[in-house]
């Protein structure tokens, strides 16, 4: 059965915690399973959550500072391993080749999966449902936005009017229209555009236009909230977002849900709503505060 959501495997920042482990994320998508910054221990937290290896489809590495990326090279060997017969494509910053090529052969292992690295060397599409939008942190950095595309949805008393069943409705959708014994009908009379859902991750960046085109219109949006209101400048000076500005870019984005992550080992764990607060100054949509292991299901179509 097909499934749409977002796993928290780990949701701290530069230091893991006794309640968060580094970063990473799993964006369970019908077919796809995309892996998002696999930091340290993130082979362990699949685990707990029950992910596999043979599951994840793509790779995703927004930057190479070691919370996003030390992971990687556990993950690279888990794949062969296990035997993952389908190819798995790997996007990161091409400027950081040489860190993806470190991790990938940082050990000796027999690698048997086949890995297909994609380095990006410019924003735009990735292929199929990936795109990626530079975002304004220390070293290269790009957001991922994971766009399904548009639809429509089959109106069933219009369908048994027109006379239209079984198989022909899936020929109807492929062609556009049928002939049929009582005239020729349309998609467009038996139908309603349907959106596709939309799922943005933006990770260590100012506030900046990559960050707010990659969250444009998203039905679900997982955007750093590293530091709290109070400590802006830092956040500013070290290529980071205050939970603030996380609302902030939400909001004026147009996302419909936020998932608030990526905290800063100096809040205490129990003050974790504290973030929520804050971003719902500006951000009247749902938002979640991100605990590891977390399965936040994408919201229902509008």
């Amino acid at each position: 059965m097909s499934r749409r959501e977002f796993v928290v495997l780990g949701s701290a920042s530069q230091t893991p915690t006794r309640h968060r482990n580094h970063n990473g994320y799993l964006l369970r998508f019908d077919a796809d399973g995309i892996l998002f910054d696999p930091g340290e221990g993130t082979q362990r937290q699949m685990m707990y959550a029950g992910a596999t290896a043979t599951e994840l489809t793509h790779l995703c590495v927004t930057h190479f500072h070691g919370d996003h990326s030390l992971g990687l090279a556990g993950i690279v060997q888990r794949l062969s391993l296990d035997g993952v017969a389908h190819p798995v494509r790997c996007h990161y910053p091409a400027s950081g080749q040489e860190y993806f090529d470190r991790l990938r052969h940082s050990t000796s292992f027999h690698e048997r999966a086949e890995l297909v690295p994609l380095p990006i060397t410019a924003p735009g599409p990735l292929g199929g449902a990936l795109s990626a939008y530079p975002l304004e942190h220390r070293i290269d950095c790009f957001g991922y936005r994971y766009a399904e595309p548009d639809g429509v949805r089959m109106l069933p008393d219009a369908l048994a009017a027109a006379g239209v069943q079984g198989p022909a409705v899936r020929k109807l959708q492929a062609d556009g229209s049928l002939e049929t014994a009582q005239g020729m009908v349309r998609l467009e009379d038996v139908s309603v555009p349907r959106r596709g859902q939309v799922v943005a991750f933006v990770m260590d960046t100012r506030l900046c236009a990559g960050a707010f085109a990659c969250a444009r219109g998203a039905d679900l949006l997982i955007a750093e909230s590293t530091f709290r209101a109070d400590d802006a400048d830092l956040a500013y000076r070290y290529g980071h977002l205050t939970s603030a500005d996380a609302g902030r870019l939400a909001a004026e984005s147009g996302a419909r849900e936020l998932l608030l992550t990526h905290f800063s080992q100096r809040y205490p764990y129990e003050e974790a709503d504290r973030f929520r607060d804050e971003a719902a100054k500006v951000f009247d949509g749902e938002i979640h505060v991100a605990r590891d292991l977390d399965v936040v299901p994408l919201p229902p179509r509008r």
